[in-house]
């Protein structure tokens, strides 16, 4: 069974993927057979709609829309701002992100969004797009996950990553719609925390441009930041052996990794980790660390 990799960074990672790109498709030997890109996802610094991450790329759109076109892979706007009104909808920068991202030759590119008002608007004006249920929704009622999951609006839906290992429910999930369901594998955030939807909200106020104070995280390890060594013994975490073993024996093929406000060679961990078979990791590193145009500290 084929599984999909959704990658975090479209304009933030640009460097990255310009030279990861072409190993992956040039030295597919590298690489374990039965995974893919199913997209990259982002959104440019200064973006009005975005959420999830406050943006900080400066990468023009119109490379990152060619890369994904030069290895047809689907690339995504991260559009998750949960605060949008209807005089936002006519920002013209992200209007301009929809024009040059809406048609990409041989893949659909799509949007991960929140906002039932952006979504109505941009179907209607940018209809090639398809729609991603975004996790800053923070989806951990199980029912409310299944009717997103059976929602024509969505081709797929991240639930909250502590819905991840609800296997009992899971498995009474239809074959047809397990294919919709796109989990969050290295989620570092407090398992147990409270204020994961304030969170996001805070940094949906912050790209509209509101003054605001710095959301406080309350979990008793913030001061340690990301770290994947922490993310690994976080109880929603979903690791290589569990994706093969477990999921995708169950239909389950769709599995998001975050990181958009991490750096660059942390994101090459994870791509190591996920998607290089053990005996090229080191190849793949020497690879990108060596390449003079990517500074990746």
């Amino acid at each position: 069974m084929k599984i999909y990799y959704h990658l975090p960074g479209l304009f933030e990672f640009y460097n990255l993927y310009y030279v990861f790109l072409p190993l992956f498709k040039e030295h597919r030997e590298y690489f374990y057979d039965w995974c893919d890109i199913g997209s990259i996802y982002g959104a440019p610094g200064d973006c009005l709609w975005g959420g999830g991450r406050v943006g900080f790329a400066d990468c023009p759109a119109e490379k990152a829309a060619d890369l994904m076109k030069e290895y047809n892979i689907s690339a995504r706007l991260t559009f998750s701002n949960s605060l949008l009104q209807e005089q936002h909808l006519l920002d013209k920068k992200c209007n301009r992100l929809c024009e040059i991202f809406e048609n990409n030759l041989s893949v659909r590119n799509g949007v991960i969004i929140y906002s039932d008002i952006l979504r109505e608007y941009i179907k209607k004006n940018y209809p090639s797009f398809y729609f991603v249920s975004s996790t800053t929704k923070v989806i951990r009622d199980f029912s409310k996950f299944e009717e997103e999951l059976y929602s024509d609006k969505y081709s797929y839906v991240v639930p909250d990553f502590r819905l991840n290992k609800e296997f009992d429910k899971l498995e009474k999930l239809p074959i047809e719609i397990r294919g919709k369901v796109e989990f969050l594998c290295n989620e570092c955030c407090w398992f147990d925390c409270y204020d994961r939807k304030q969170c996001y909200e805070n940094v949906s106020r912050k790209n509209l441009g509101e003054k605001c104070e710095d959301h406080i995280c309350v979990s008793p390890t913030a001061g340690r930041g990301y770290r994947f060594s922490d993310a690994m013994k976080n109880p929603g975490f979903i690791g290589l052996k569990d994706i093969q073993n477990r999921y995708a024996t169950m239909g389950f093929s769709h599995f998001k990794i975050e990181g958009r406000g991490l750096g660059s060679a942390v994101i090459l961990e994870f791509l190591l980790y996920y998607m290089v078979r053990p005996e090229y990791q080191l190849i793949v590193r020497e690879e990108i660390y060596l390449d003079s145009m990517l500074d990746l500290f």
